[in-house]
């Protein structure tokens, strides 16, 4: 089945550029112009991949991801005409998956799209296989259908945010350097730094920890990096 993507930028000419290269790759491209009509049609449609660009009428980028984010986990990629950092890790912290800086080389922005893709869709379900689960205390993953309880209410999470805790959980006290984090969960071809990982870490803990400056789950190794604790 085509992979759909949603293409939010309010410069007429890029998104033309971009649904044209991707329907080129046997995708389905929808496009929207503003804030507004791009959270609409996320709310309206399952899509495989969002790129959204951050400087838009009605509603920024932000905004926008941030909203997406209360009802869906689909991955999301910021589109920023800044090399402003700050921008990079605001859009990371309002819940997207990656950012790309413009003006951007087409190839890169399908090789990103692909990559993220690849990641998110190996771990989509497979109806004839049992769903694989693991419980951990007042944990549980459900590794096929990447969903996340905690004492049995399901908590919403990003991609990252799945991908991140999945490694964690499964190497139980284990402690990940954030350099080994940021390869093995978004890849040795990610650009970004390591404050990526501080980023997700610190929202994931927001998500799953009682009080996340006591953290039950992801503890902090200082001057070494991230575990699990079983």
């Amino acid at each position: 089945m085509a992979k759909k993507v949603l293409v939010v930028d309010d410069e007429k000419l890029i998104v033309k550029g971009i649904r044209f290269s991707l329907e080129q790759d046997g995708m389905e491209v929808d496009c929207a112009y503003d804030g507004e009509e791009a959270y609409e049609k996320a709310k309206a449609n399952a899509y495989d991949m969002i790129l959204l660009d951050i400087m838009l009428p009605k509603m920024n980028g932000f905004e926008v991801c941030q909203q997406i984010r209360e009802f869906s986990s689909v991955p999301i990629v910021m589109l920023t005409a800044k090399g402003d950092d700050m921008d990079k890790i605001l859009g990371l912290e309002y819940g997207a998956d990656d950012y790309i800086t413009k003006p951007f080389n087409i190839l890169e922005v399908k090789a990103r799209i692909k990559a993220i893709m690849r990641r998110t869709g190996n771990a989509k379900p497979k109806e004839e296989e049992n769903p694989k689960i693991v419980e951990s205390g007042d944990l549980k993953l459900d590794c096929e259908s990447r969903r996340l309880f905690i004492l049995g209410k399901e908590v919403n999470v990003t991609a990252k945010e799945f991908d991140l805790l999945e490694l964690l959980v499964m190497n139980p006290n284990k402690v990940y350097s954030r350099e080994n984090l940021l390869n093995l969960v978004w890849g040795y071809e990610y650009p970004g730094d390591v404050r990526t990982v501080d980023v997700h870490v610190r929202r994931l803990r927001e998500k799953i920890e009682a009080n996340p400056s006591e953290p039950k789950y992801v503890h902090t190794k200082w001057g070494v990096g991230y575990y699990y604790q079983s």
